[in-house]
């Protein structure tokens, strides 16, 4: 959420990122007067304490010159004074409580750089890689190949979870390992520390990375315990140092992480959505850093360049978006988008998310670091590195030949021993 410091001092520039968002104010003037109000509060709990303070220094004297008329005189005007005070402090804790849960549904200020535009159809071509194949036969989907070579079983994992779950099988889920151990490869030897996260969250957490009015409707809530699965490593890799004031030598921290994420994936989708492309439960690769505030946008171009570098690496073709003012969500401050070439069904769809969130989520989870003018927030982000289940497609789809056979990559040959088609699956 916003330092409650800008809603005092720089409300314009709030009112101004509502404007680009298309957003109303009043939020923005509702946190504004429950601050007011909660400063009001405190102001007059510490006035009544003074003369309370003074009341019982009065006391004291009387007491000690023996006026035992004045004492009580002076007991009398200040018996209900510990009642009033309690009421104020229940006052200013509930405008406090007010004010902040408002502020956690208001979004971060957007970087200058973002594009303005009502929803996806304004977000901007930053870049176009690799080379766009021409095949001389009609390009299957995914699901036809997977149907072909026997390497997914959707109905046997409804029959046993629901649908959107699959089993991965033979060569498939081979290449699926490949891909998890590459990445991660690929990024410890630039310098990220590979992390294993815990699957589930408490809420207090979740609450500090992700607005959870809007992203709790696609998230599975494990009760009595009150944890959430996690969506992304993206979740507990960045609430790792919640309530924690990191030094400054740590700075900034690299992360890749790797999880299995779970979504409830509500709603209708499109045909190209079927199969494997928009599942329950997926494995991710993650890119995380916590940077000090003057290092965060140079760093969010080395996330990005880390994604460029790995997906150009598997000569796969794709395109960079630069997410719009309608199309971004509320955490992140500027995003791009890589979205993957699909021949089989003749668009792009996207395949890994890159955000620099400065200190909006820093300011949820109470994460600092130490200067010398005191304690600051640090900054968040992140990338998808590859999110396995949807590189499959994009990989199987661009590297099929007539046949319904898929050329393995050439950098994953290595994790496969040296296999270069992928087999069907006799069963």
């Amino acid at each position: 959420m916003l330092d409650i410091n800008m809603f005092r001092e720089h409300a314009d520039i709030i009112r101004a990122d509502h404007d680009k968002r298309g957003l109303s104010h009043d939020q923005i003037d509702e946190v504004i007067r429950l601050d007011n109000n909660w400063k009001k509060a405190r102001y007059d709990a510490d006035q009544l304490r003074r003369v309370r303070n003074e009341a019982a220094r009065g006391i004291a004297e009387a007491k000690k010159a023996g006026n035992d008329e004045e004492m009580q005189n002076i007991l009398a005007e200040v018996a209900s004074l510990g009642e009033q005070i309690d009421a104020l402090g229940v006052e200013a804790d509930n405008l406090e409580n007010s004010r902040d849960e408002l502020r956690m549904k208001i979004p971060n200020i957007l970087h200058e750089s973002v594009p303005v535009g009502e929803n996806e159809e304004g977000n901007t071509l930053h870049s176009k890689h690799g080379n766009k194949k021409e095949y001389p036969f009609q390009p299957k989907t995914h699901n036809e190949l997977v149907d072909q070579n026997n390497w997914v079983d959707l109905p046997r994992a409804a029959k046993i979870a629901g649908s959107r779950f699959y089993f991965l099988k033979g060569d498939l889920a081979r290449m699926e390992l490949a891909l998890q151990q590459y990445a991660v490869d690929f990024l410890t030897v630039r310098g990220y520390t590979f992390v294993q996260p815990p699957v589930m969250m408490n809420r207090t957490a979740y609450e500090g990375v992700t607005d959870l009015a809007d992203f709790e409707t696609v998230m599975y809530n494990v009760q009595p315990e009150g944890f959430y699965t996690i969506a992304t490593s993206e979740h507990p890799l960045t609430a790792m140092f919640m309530d924690e004031v990191m030094e400054p030598s740590m700075l900034p921290m690299k992360m890749v992480g790797i999880s299995p994420c779970f979504r409830r994936e509500v709603g209708a989708h499109g045909q190209s959505d079927k199969g494997i492309w928009r599942v329950h439960q997926f494995t991710k690769v993650e890119q995380i850093i916590i940077s000090k505030p003057e290092d965060s946008w140079e760093l969010h171009e080395e996330l990005l360049s880390n994604c460029l570098e790995l997906w150009d690496s598997m000569d796969l073709h794709y395109e960079v978006v630069n997410i719009c003012t309608g199309d971004m969500g509320t955490v992140a401050s500027k995003k791009y988008d890589l979205e993957a070439w699909l021949p089989g069904v003749g668009t792009y769809k996207e395949v890994v998310s890159c955000s620099n969130c400065t200190d909006y989520q820093a300011n949820r989870l109470r994460m600092r670091f130490r200067t010398p003018d005191g304690n600051e927030s640090v900054h968040t982000l992140n990338s998808t590195a590859v999110a396995t289940s949807r590189a499959l497609v994009a990989i199987i789809e661009q590297n099929q030949t007539e046949t319904g056979d898929v050329e393995v990559p050439q950098v994953l040959q290595p994790y496969m021993q040296g296999q270069k088609l992928l087999k069907s699956c006799n069963w």
